[in-house]
């Protein structure tokens, strides 16, 4: 199903030079991790951990509910995995365990052997995605705010970047994204939207998979899909459409530490991210990815267990009179504060509450992640301290003055 093997004879001096050449261009490989921690530190985001490192290593006792990280952790039987192949972690994966997690993914997708490959986490197979399709003269289109990464990628391949707001129910606006630029090389549509949590139909998806500019690609992001009711397109992967497919085990599986992730598209589309390289995969990763995929119960019991604790804490904030920007069917949601985005977050970091980052077309917007009922009993006793305080109340009004990517990179554009 995927061989992540490389025959250097076969390549040749000149094509591998080349392939060093993309790998060594490629630029820092951002994710959620990143854009949380550099969110924190008021910084561009590096390519760093959110965790460990650095003087702002959060205190044992915080809640971090800043990086759309699944509390849970690994299930039962990921962790059984892990501990039962770990003794075979002296070698390479010589049992093939990389390839049975692909082969398992594919059979439950109903994908064709070549259709899927398997990579340390999602955000990887992004950055390469980008580079692969976008260049100087073919745009990277994507919503408006949406999850950053892609853009950053963009920024490496030359590419130009257009963002298209949301419409006014808080969907991806596919037939304006599809219209703004007729040489876009890459649409990227993340669905269940981060920051928002909200959703982008399936017919929507469809519909700009059939008019999108000829020659560009949909890349649908369903990282957060088992937590909604959202419709997934895998079937469109199937359907030899024009578009690459991407998922995580960070998110309802637990795993964001452990790193694995899914790409999936015709095996045309998949060969162009060869270029950029493809680092071997832990064993321990795959091994508990597969045993994620084969727990039956995983996905609807933690996709009650998270949604009832969201459902919770939006009522409250509902029964408070604070503003929500749409119906998050995620693990994540944002709050209009009225206040400058990067000082409520100060704020509540000084309360040990770590909450995510603001977007340059929301300034006074943060996104907040789901945790545990107890982080969310702290996050709301804090929240309301924060915003009641007289502090917050001689600052309503003002600017936010985050990062702005439109400051910052001049080929940015909005359609």
């Amino acid at each position: 199903m995927t061989d992540q093997s490389f025959d250097f004879a076969r390549m040749g001096r000149r094509s591998f030079l080349r392939a060093a050449a993309f790998a060594a261009a490629a630029g820092p490989i951002l994710t959620e991790a990143d854009m949380a921690r550099a969110a924190q530190a008021g910084a561009v985001p590096q390519g760093m951990a959110l965790h460990g490192q650095g003087p702002d290593i959060p205190p044992p006792d915080a809640v971090l509910i800043n990086a759309n990280e699944n509390p849970l952790g690994p299930s039962k039987a990921a962790i059984e995995a892990i501990s039962k192949i770990a003794p075979l972690g002296g070698r390479y994966d010589r049992i093939g365990e990389t390839e049975m997690l692909a082969m398992t993914f594919a059979e439950q997708h109903g994908l064709k052997k070549g259709y899927v490959e398997i990579y340390a986490g999602s955000g990887e197979a992004l950055h390469f995605t980008v580079l692969a399709f976008t260049s100087p003269t073919r745009s990277f289109v994507t919503a408006d705010p949406s999850y950053e990464a892609g853009m950053w990628a963009s920024m490496t391949s030359g590419a130009k970047i257009v963002k298209v707001p949301l419409t006014p129910g808080f969907a991806h606006d596919m037939k304006a994204m599809v219209a703004a630029d007729p040489n876009a090389g890459l649409i990227y549509v993340c669905n269940p939207n981060n920051p928002t949590g909200t959703l982008t139909s399936k017919a929507d998806i469809v519909w700009a998979l059939d008019n999108k500019p000829k020659g560009a690609i949909l890349l649908v992001d369903e990282a957060y899909i088992h937590l909604s009711d959202a419709e997934d397109v895998m079937d469109m992967v199937a359907a030899d459409k024009d578009l690459i497919v991407l998922r995580t085990f960070s998110k309802i599986y637990g795993m964001a530490g452990i790193r694995a992730g899914v790409v999936a598209g015709r095996p045309d589309l998949l060969a162009k991210l060869k270029p950029f390289g493809q680092n071997p995969m832990p064993i321990t990763s795959s091994a508990a990815a597969r045993a994620s995929l084969l727990d039956p119960e995983l996905i609807p019991i933690r996709k009650k267990l998270i949604g009832d604790t969201r459902r919770d804490t939006l009522a409250w904030l509902k029964a408070n009179n604070y503003k929500l920007i749409g119906e998050s069917q995620s693990n994540c949601f944002m709050i209009d504060t009225g206040l400058p985005g990067k000082t409520v977050m100060a704020a509540m970091k000084a309360h040990k509450v770590y909450i995510g980052r603001t977007w340059p077309i929301w300034p006074n917007a943060v996104r907040i992640s789901v945790g545990t009922p107890a982080d969310m009993a702290a996050f709301k006793t804090a929240f309301k301290t924060v915003m009641d305080s007289k502090a917050m109340a001689d600052l309503r009004g003002q600017p936010h003055s985050g990062i702005d990517l439109a400051a910052t990179e001049p080929h940015l554009h909005r359609s």
